[in-house]
């Protein structure tokens, strides 16, 4: 998956000089829009429908514990980019959570870290990468991951190359975890659909500014140095 995405990213480089704008945030809007749209057809027709049967079918205290379960998995991916970060601190709180989540935590369907007052953290390789000085690039929208930028591009790959699951056998049992986890991270997003529909005149705009503040303040940690104009 680490190379489909490597190799989706350099399609949509090539694509720069045909769908540019005068938008220095955004020069692929054109296909940016496209791939927007498709999107979100793709997740009311099917992705939305599923997460809905998901949350109707499952008790509340199933679903959190699925979700606890997942992020303990992510917090190990979390850890390795606090170190890289240099937040050794962090780091070793988050490697603090996943032994306790894991153990104590029952493999973390129970969040006993939290409980415990341990701080969760999150972080991925696209910030690690902004925190080593690479600029974001391009926004670029992907086929199902939906906001990124060239950087969090290559970022992403890298997550996924470290992600436990995808390296899970048999397949179909992997396949069968990774769907579930897109289905629980969904649920998670109901709250925020009524907001974003509510908010946005032009909701892909909306989107795209979001995500890219966002992204921004994460790698300056909420302390972001102030853009003087929009050609910076």
């Amino acid at each position: 998956m680490g190379r489909s995405l490597l190799a989706l990213t350099l399609f949509t480089l090539l694509l720069g000089g045909c769908a540019t704008t005068s938008n220095s945030k955004d020069p692929l809007e054109g296909f940016n829009r496209a791939m927007f749209a498709l999107n979100d057809d793709l997740d009311e027709a099917v992705i939305k429908p599923a997460a809905q049967g998901y949350e109707a079918v499952l008790p509340v205290v199933v679903r959190e514990g699925v979700g606890n379960a997942f992020a303990n998995v992510g917090d190990i991916s979390v850890t390795a980019n606090n170190v890289l970060q240099g937040k050794v601190p962090d780091a070793i709180n988050d490697a603090g959570r996943v032994l306790v989540n894991t153990t104590v935590g029952v493999l973390g369907f129970r969040d006993v870290a939290s409980e415990l007052g341990v701080e969760k953290h999150d972080g991925d390789f696209g910030q690690t990468l902004g925190v080593w000085g690479v600029g974001e690039g391009a926004y670029v929208v992907l086929p199902f991951f939906g906001p990124s930028t060239l950087r969090d591009c290559f970022g992403l790959a890298l997550d996924m190359s470290i992600d436990p699951m995808a390296k899970m056998t048999p397949i179909t049992g992997r396949n069968a975890l990774i769907v579930t986890r897109a289905l629980s991270d969904r649920t998670q997003m109901f709250a925020v659909d009524n907001i974003l529909d509510e908010a946005a005149l032009d909701r892909y705009s909306y989107v795209r500014n979001a995500y890219l503040q966002r992204r921004r303040n994460k790698v300056f940690d909420g302390n972001p140095p102030r853009i003087r104009d929009d050609d910076e």
